[in-house]
């Protein structure tokens, strides 16, 4: 995403449009190739599955989504980290020890994350125009304050999702 103050917005305000499937395919693709890594079967699994997600997984939900001929358990973290490396693929941190993995914002669509203390689970949340404004408007002035160049953000709210609270 283009760095810096464009007009009144910041320039990563704006939501990026998720590729079509075989636009996203060439991107990984060629993100892969600048490494001089080749885009796999088991690493098309990881894209698509991830793809195909409303939130971040954990790796035992990437192999359980996975065709088992596709996607071996002893690749997953290697072809992951390979896909972290190329820019595809985020790892998300959570309130528990499990890592989590997304594709790249500029991939798919711009949110921010629900994390439960209880669970530890992590779910996507889409934000309204109104609070990406309200956030632009702070990055700008952290900008000013700071001289510090802010290119993009995210927010994790951390807290306790209903399935822990009406536990409790």
């Amino acid at each position: 995403m283009d760095a810096g103050v464009a007009g009144n917005t910041l320039s990563w305000m704006a939501a990026p449009q998720r590729p079509p499937r075989a636009e996203l395919h060439d991107e990984v693709e060629q993100r892969l190739g600048a490494l001089e890594q080749r885009y796999t079967t088991g690493r098309r699994a990881i894209v698509e599955i991830l793809d195909a997600a409303d939130r971040p997984l954990t790796v035992p939900e990437l192999l359980d989504g996975a065709d088992a001929r596709s996607l071996a358990a002893s690749s997953a973290y290697r072809n992951l980290n390979v896909l972290v490396e190329a820019g595809v693929v985020h790892r998300v941190a959570g309130t528990d020890d499990h890592s989590r993995f997304e594709l790249a914002e500029e991939l798919s669509d711009h949110h921010h994350h629900l994390l439960c203390r209880g669970c530890g689970s992590v779910a996507d949340i889409k934000t309204s125009t109104r609070l990406e404004r309200a956030l632009a408007d702070a990055a700008r002035a952290a900008s000013e304050e700071s001289g510090f160049e802010v290119t993009s953000h995210r927010i994790d709210l951390v807290g306790t999702c209903a399935t822990c609270r009406s536990a409790s």
